[in-house]
């Protein structure tokens, strides 16, 4: 989209947006925080979908032009002006004809600039806020003065709860816990301070087993404690609704396990994968790195980490931080992109590409590999090139659509 239009398209979708939700009036989850939206969206969904009839964000539209396509339920045109056209009809449509609209709106609200959020909440009430987990170092904190403008900035989707409506954070999170003094609606918390099991088949990880308001949950396909707030954070809003836990704990063993996010993908030559490729910041890097820690010591570790992008001046530092941390919780590492030079591997590539053509050569039965890094580094070929059955990229692999074909 041109400069000139995309402002024309992001204020009549906004109107169009709030058209729809003065008509129907569904209630709203609306998610936050620096990591964990799109997982905790996802779970939020499988529960309240035992109960009523939902829509959540497709992928992870977030921002000023994914929150509204969600309402309207249409896809992103992107450059295409004639698409935007019928997305902007279609809205209009169902604004002025009946419509079988869902009763609940499961939306992440995400920023990549000051004034984001603020935005957006002109318009947008919740009825529930999710405030999943906050990091002293943020993704895009390059766009802000600091990171505490940042906090501030998704501070601005608490402010915007509806009367009588539920704020949720995370008490595991001091940070989280804050954003408590900024309504006087209900707060409601979750954690997870119990123990987990991780699950293992033949000697290597299969999933991770735990318990949460005394429903046992197995979670195969996956791994890392980041996934037990996401369903901490579900069942927080079905207790909240007074409805049945073990209806909605049934519902997370029937979902599939989402592309890129701690994903266990089956590798060649007898190796696991562990596939957490969707993104990369600080605090997601070390929640994976503390899970890779976890894992038994008579298997290889291999951490494979792409650049951290978007970090402005806290970019070198960090890098050199968690190449600290692992060097310790790897037997070895392997780094791609420029940034990541900082991390001092001393197997450094300059695009995932060349590592997954490296690595291909190298991985043996019993590796344990961990693959990440932000979007734009494309870490998902490094995953590609070690997986077992290529042919099954498409389903479980990240940015595979046709809009990431040629990037």
């Amino acid at each position: 989209m041109k400069d000139l239009i995309k402002p024309i398209i992001i204020f009549l979708l906004a109107k169009e947006s709030a058209a729809v939700l003065r008509k129907y009036k569904p209630k709203i989850v609306a998610i936050t925080g620096t990591v964990g939206k799109t997982s905790t969206k996802d779970a939020v969904y499988a529960a309240l979908s035992e109960f009523e009839y939902a829509r959540k964000s497709p992928k992870s539209f977030n921002s000023e032009l994914g929150v509204p396509l969600t309402i309207l339920d249409e896809p992103n045109p992107a450059g295409d002006l004639l698409g935007w056209v019928k997305v902007l009809m279609e809205g209009l449509l169902l604004i002025i004809l009946p419509n079988h609209y869902p009763k609940w709106l499961v939306l992440e609200v995400g920023t990549d600039r000051p004034g984001d959020i603020a935005a957006v909440t002109k318009w947008l009430k919740p009825d529930v806020v999710i405030v999943t987990k906050l990091s002293k170092v943020p993704v895009h904190v390059e766009n802000f003065p600091n990171p505490e403008d940042l906090v501030r900035e998704k501070g601005n989707l608490v402010r915007a709860l509806k009367p009588g409506g539920t704020l949720i954070l995370n008490a595991d999170d001091e940070m989280v816990m804050e954003y408590k003094n900024l309504t006087e609606e209900r707060v409601v918390t979750f954690g997870t301070e119990g123990a987990y099991e991780i699950q293992y088949e033949n000697s290597l990880p299969s999933g991770i087993k735990f318990e949460v308001e005394g429903q046992s949950i197995v979670l195969n396909g996956v791994l890392g404690r980041q996934n037990i707030q996401h369903i901490a954070a579900a069942l927080a809003v079905i207790k909240m609704l007074g409805e049945d836990l073990g209806a909605a704990a049934k519902s997370f063993a029937e979902e599939s396990p989402a592309p890129g996010r701690m994903r266990i993908v089956e590798g060649m030559n007898g190796s696991t994968i562990i596939d957490d490729t969707y993104n990369s910041s600080p605090v997601a890097v070390e929640e994976a790195l503390n899970t890779l820690t976890s894992l038994p010591r008579e298997n290889r570790r291999i951490a494979v980490l792409g650049d951290m992008l978007e970090l402005g001046r806290y970019s070198v530092d960090e890098h050199r931080r968690l190449g600290k941390l692992a060097r310790k919780s790897a037997n070895m590492l392997v780094t791609v992109g420029p940034r990541s030079r900082a991390m001092e591997s001393k197997y450094h590539f300059a695009d995932s590409r060349e590592a997954g053509k490296y690595l291909k050569d190298i991985i043996k039965e019993g590796d344990i590999v961990l693959v990440k890094g932000s979007q734009g580094m494309r870490m998902e070929r490094v995953v590609e090139a070690l997986m077992k059955n290529p042919k099954d990229k498409k389903k479980l692999l990240v940015r595979q659509d046709k809009e990431w074909e040629n990037r």
